[in-house]
């Protein structure tokens, strides 16, 4: 069904089976306009889709050329300046000077596996970013080539996610391990985390823990049947709809009717895990996580469920059978790139300026560094570093070039 949602939006339609009357109203108003918009010919967006198109509709209203299927080959550097770009247009190379400078914003290297276990870790599997599958670190490698330093290449904005049918990408989680009445295991059977935290955060601490020689290799989302009946999961799966058999069948999800035969499912440590169910089910009486303060930040609290108290983020597991299914760590894409100063000119190692290169968004450093201020922290600093870099550009007095093609 085409339906623009935004955060909000997400928020009511995953508590639809909870709270009908504030969420329902929402969700047919976001329908109707989806539908609608498409019986008119019009495709209704929202959030970074919806600043996405904003952008584009933009660029063809100012008569900018946009050539898809298109590759970096490398940059062209004259005089010591960057002076243009050689593409890759098909079976073609093109090459295109350019007058005031040369932009790379062609996100980070997401799906380069090779440098994601150099730069990061030998543990992540391939195609399991959600990031685009263009996003290949080309522009980095080229800035490189001319001697730009890079920062922060260890770093990722990190998003825990269900794990991928064979074959298939994993699906989104965002709210679901947030939610009241469910908890997460690692292969020794007991909770290792504030399963609510930021999603970056997450992954970085996964990743610490790989660093120290104490390695997270299994991650269990575990939940309950009154969980399943009232909350939405995996983007699709409806309060009460059943956890796809397909998910059964690869190992993916498991139910059983107890703990322990849960946990004998699993292949973790019955003891180990039966204790933490436990120990969970008695931090949501007391409505406080003394182990892991899940459910004290409001970022924790924004994706619980304001119709559980004490805290939205806790309540027991009490109603079988219950579920585990396995989780992977996916990302939204790379975030560490090249060294950019702060009007989004490149820097070689040696903190000298790429005269006529500018990097911005996922090619350049986060410019947060190690750091997630909220949801947009990469759209945000795209769109701003990419305001100044044009800026900057614009009032070079660099000379007029013409653009030539070569090649096949």
């Amino acid at each position: 069904m085409p339906m623009p949602v935004t955060g909000a939006d997400y928020k009511w339609m995953n508590l639809v089976a909870r709270k009908p009357l504030k969420a329902v109203p929402r969700i047919l108003r976001r329908a109707a306009l989806g539908i609608g918009g498409m019986l008119i010919g019009r495709e209704y967006l929202a959030g970074g889709q919806a600043l996405a198109a904003g952008l584009f509709a933009g660029i063809l209203r100012a008569g900018v050329p946009v050539w898809t299927e298109t590759s970096l080959v490398r940059l062209v550097q004259e005089d010591g300046r960057v002076s243009g770009a050689v593409l890759r247009q098909g079976g073609r190379e093109v090459t295109v000077r350019t007058r005031r400078g040369v932009v790379l914003a062609a996100g980070g290297f997401d799906h380069d596996i090779a440098a994601r276990h150099k730069y990061q870790s030998p543990s992540l599997i391939p195609h399991a970013s959600l990031g685009a599958e263009g996003n290949t670190g080309d522009a980095i490698e080229a800035a490189q080539e001319l001697g730009a330093g890079t920062v922060s290449m260890d770093q990722a904005w990190w998003f825990p996610a269900f794990a991928p049918l064979p074959g298939g990408a994993p699906a989104v989680m965002l709210a679901e391990r947030s939610l009241p009445g469910s908890f997460v295991v690692d292969q020794s059977g007991r909770r290792f985390i504030n399963e609510a935290t930021d999603y970056m955060t997450y992954g970085q601490q996964i990743l610490a823990r790989e660093r120290a020689g104490d390695p997270v290799t299994e991650m269990w989302l575990v939940f309950d049947q009154r969980y399943r009946n009232s909350y939405t999961m995996a983007g699709g799966i409806f309060p009460r709809q059943p956890v796809p058999e397909a998910w059964y069948e690869a190992g993916i999800a498991h139910r059983a009717d107890d703990p322990a035969a849960l946990a004998q499912a699993i292949g973790v440590p019955v003891e180990a895990f039966t204790s933490t169910f436990a120990q969970f089910n008695g931090y949501a009486e007391t409505g406080e996580d003394i182990e892991f303060q899940r459910g004290a930040s409001a970022y924790d609290r924004y994706y619980g469920d304001p119709t559980v108290r004490p805290n939205p983020n806790l309540s027991a597991l009490r109603k079988a059978p219950y579920y585990a299914v396995r989780m992977v760590l996916s990302d939204l894409g790379t975030c560490g790139g090249v060294v950019a100063d702060e009007h989004a000119r490149v820097l070689r190692e040696d903190g000298s300026l790429i005269e006529g290169l500018y990097a911005v968004g996922n090619t350049a450093g986060n410019a947060f560094g190690a750091t997630y201020p909220g949801a947009g922290a990469t759209i945000g600093q795209g769109l701003v570093y990419g305001y100044i870099a044009a800026r900057h550009a614009a009032a070079s007095s660099a000379a007029d070039t013409g653009t030539t093609t070569s090649g096949e």
